[in-house]
């Protein structure tokens, strides 16, 4: 069940900025990632060729759109998904039969172009899977007096797309991390001042950001964390220090929220919005495993390769190909993980970040010149922001393996899958542009089009 018009969750671009829209992608957005490791394990993030797509090694968001489009219509998945229809609960539907757990989900479709236009129906499933991202909850800094009586504009990065509405604007940017060097960037191009402000104690500047500075020094500075806010529009950082300005961004990260779920207290989002929690490996509540289960909570992994291994975690569990340990055992290994992060130093709300020691299951590791190119990516990244997408070094290794990787079999296989596929959602719009332009009803169940869409593919792949 997808809320938007289509696939891609946060990678389907929305020009729109209200509360509603659930992508918090900017236009300018490139991945920080190179293409090469970014793929599902049985559907590599190929270059591909035709109107609109992005060969680049760090292509733009609408690439990546592309390619998760290309993965489901290859794959026949479309027939699965139900667009346009937003998850309003999720209970057990009977409390008092554990031995028989079952779900209660009640959605609403939106049939036409308006949310008056819809059908609300609630459903019952022996499972569900939460897997609606992390990037869709804004959180805003709680540190910074006044931010109530500041009259002028004050956004997240949630509702950024285009510097545009910001020319000539003295803009201050809250946070130094991904999303805020890149809108800083963006927005040195149109704006007459651009003041970045770190949203922790620490203000100095790292390789990149220094690159940064010196190449902008006419327009952006750095600053240490923002103090207060005064209604004036004047803005005052923690060295006493202050400028007038015209908006505020806050890049200072997402929390989770699951408003549809209820389940009676057995999962909870806590410390700041930041814990899921209580999560065995960070996928299944103990005490409601594995008929609920969630992909997606960990961050700063490596992406998509640890949700795939979730995700396939989560079907061998709900198939009874592999057994969960008991519901105490579970709780006991949550409560371990806790306290050797606690031990560590790691604040509670890092709870899920950088997860390691977790065995999913059987995918196959990730081949070194892939580990050396996401290494060396990092590195050049740390190095300078604005140019590391671009740079052509790679080492031998790395050359050798790029040059297998898009001509060896599997790449051969898979262009004709995608050719196929794509051949496939032709014919089947031209046959409901013929059958509408008839004024005839195109009546084909989702089976049809599976079977269709599978003998077709087999022959082309044959």
């Amino acid at each position: 069940m997808e809320q938007s018009g289509d696939v891609g969750g946060q990678w389907l671009y929305d020009p729109g900025t209200d509360g509603r829209v659930p992508s918090s992608v900017y236009a300018c957005l490139r991945l920080l990632s190179p293409r090469e490791a970014m793929g599902f394990s049985d559907f590599e993030f190929l270059p591909r060729a035709g109107a609109g797509r992005d060969p680049r090694r760090f292509p733009g968001h609408r690439e990546v759109h592309s390619y998760l489009r290309d993965f489901c219509h290859a794959f026949g998945l479309m027939d699965a998904v139900r667009l346009n229809t937003r998850v309003l609960r999720v209970a057990i539907a009977d409390p008092t039969s554990a031995a028989t757990r079952q779900w209660a989900v009640r959605s609403v479709r939106r049939l036409g172009g308006t949310e008056d236009d819809a059908r609300e129906e609630e459903e019952v499933f022996d499972a569900v899977v939460v897997a609606t991202g992390q990037y869709s909850q804004p959180m805003l800094p709680s540190g910074i007096e006044g931010m109530a009586e500041w009259r002028l504009r004050q956004l997240h990065s949630h509702s950024y797309r285009t510097p545009e509405p910001f020319r000539g604007e003295a803009v201050v940017v809250v946070g130094c991390r991904d999303s805020g060097k890149d809108i800083a960037l963006d927005l040195c191009r149109v704006a007459r001042e651009v003041h970045l402000a770190a949203s922790s104690e620490a203000a100095a500047p790292t390789p990149a950001v220094s690159k940064m500075l010196a190449n902008h020094g006419d327009v952006l500075r750095l600053h240490p964390r923002v103090r207060r806010l005064h209604a004036d529009g004047r803005v005052w950082f923690e060295d006493g220090s202050s400028v007038v300005a015209d908006t505020v961004i806050y890049c200072t990260g997402y929390g989770y929220s699951f408003p549809f779920l209820d389940t009676g207290g057995a999962v909870t989002v806590g410390d700041g919005d930041c814990v899921v929690g209580p999560l065995f490996e960070h996928v299944f509540p103990p005490s409601l495993a594995p008929s609920l289960s969630f992909v997606g909570v960990p961050r700063k992994v490596l992406l998509p390769w640890f949700f795939e291994a979730q995700a396939r975690w989560v079907a061998q569990a709900l198939s009874g190909r592999r057994a969960l340990p008991p519901e105490a055992e579970m709780l006991r290994a949550v409560e371990e993980h806790f306290r050797a992060r606690e031990a560590a130093g790691e604040p509670r709300k890092h709870t899920h970040h950088y997860i390691g020691g977790i065995d999913y299951g059987d995918l196959t590791p990730m081949e070194d010149w892939k580990k050396e190119l996401v290494l060396s990516s990092m590195a050049s990244m740390s190095d300078d922001l604005e140019t590391f997408r671009d740079r052509a070094d790679d080492s031998e290794n790395v050359r050798k393996g790029v040059r297998r990787w898009r001509g060896g079999l599997a790449a051969q296989a898979q262009d004709k899958t995608v050719a196929a596929a794509a051949e496939v959602e032709g014919d089947w719009q031209a046959m409901a542009k013929k059958e509408r332009n008839s004024s005839t009803e195109l009546n084909c169940t989702s089976s049809s089009i599976s079977e269709g869409m599978f003998n077709v593919l087999t022959s082309h792949l044959n």
